[in-house]
């Protein structure tokens, strides 16, 4: 990931509904950003964010982060398992 500025980045995603890896330009703060630290085990939710009308969720290891379309993180109440359960729909 490449800082481009205080709260943008640019950001190397999966991207499920195409089958391949996209870098994006992503703004992660707080208006748009739930991260979740009580568990920092591999496989486990860091964040998620909005992005697009979809959601980028990202884990605690060295996978990529998946992009997934028409789900944001209202939709699945801010929670962390909800993304997980999400997450493995696309493994």
């Amino acid at each position: 990931m490449k800082i481009k500025d205080k709260d943008q980045m640019e950001m190397t995603v999966y991207n499920p509904q195409k089958g391949r890896l996209e870098t994006l330009d992503v703004k992660i703060n707080k208006n748009n950003t739930t991260w979740f630290n009580n568990d920092q085990t591999p496989r486990h939710i860091r964040r998620i964010t909005d992005y697009h009308n979809g959601m980028i969720i990202a884990e605690f290891d060295y996978t990529y982060p998946i992009w997934i379309y028409n789900v944001t993180r209202a939709d699945i109440a801010f929670n962390a398992q909800k993304a997980k359960k999400l997450r493995r729909q696309f493994d």
